[in-house]
């Protein structure tokens, strides 16, 4: 599996950034997990997660109110 995406539309922090974790946790290095969320504090709160664990945030786009966020795990 090269990728991956979740769909955490309606959720609010910090459960987008809970599922993406364990998404992570079970991914091997170098696959990509594309999460789509509405919270509006998704966009920081990946910036954060990405530094503190050392996945790479790939891209960061919003469309009608849907973040699209690009990880690629360590």
């Amino acid at each position: 599996m090269n990728e991956m995406t979740l769909d955490l539309k309606g959720l609010k922090c910090p459960m987008p950034i809970l599922h993406s974790k364990k998404a992570l946790a079970k991914l091997e290095s170098g696959t990509l997990l594309t999460v789509l969320a509405t919270d509006a504090g998704a966009p920081d709160d990946f910036v954060a997660f990405c530094q503190h664990t050392g996945h790479e945030l790939l891209s960061s786009t919003a469309q009608d109110g849907v973040f699209t966020l690009v990880i690629r795990r360590k």
